[in-house]
């Protein structure tokens, strides 16, 4: 996942993320992978409306997003059942995410890890955008 998603935007974003969250989930459509966790990994940026006129901004939280409200959200996904669809969760993490009325675009990647021997992980990413914005 890129440090600064190359977001086309009018107006300036912050973008702010969690990256590389290492969770065990109950994830996949084979046989194998039903009644086991995996470990996968997942990383979320998000875009919030900037004020580029500021040099320093306010140094309040109602500025931007809390990460702990991301992280909690993944985690909560995580642990709510089986998924089948890394693309599934992804989409999830998407939605609520975007359910933050400041949060203009997120990116979203779901990996999982030790599939197989001669690559790092397997997965998706996702963009989705705020209808409201």
């Amino acid at each position: 996942m890129s440090l600064l998603p190359p977001w086309n935007e009018p107006e300036p974003l912050r973008c702010l993320f969690v990256r590389n969250m290492v969770l065990d989930a109950r994830i996949g459509v084979f046989a194998h992978e039903q009644g086991v966790t995996q470990r996968i990994r997942v990383n979320v940026a998000f875009g919030v409306a900037d004020d580029a006129t500021l040099a320093v901004g306010a140094d309040d939280l109602a500025r931007t997003v809390s990460y702990e409200r991301v992280v909690l959200l993944v985690r909560e996904l995580v642990a709510q059942g089986h998924v089948a669809l890394v693309e599934t969760l992804a989409e999830r993490i998407a939605a609520g995410v975007l359910a933050e009325k400041r949060v203009r675009v997120t990116r979203v990647s779901v990996e999982k890890l030790d599939i197989f021997d001669d690559a790092e992980s397997v997965g998706v990413e996702i963009e989705r955008r705020n209808p409201a914005c």
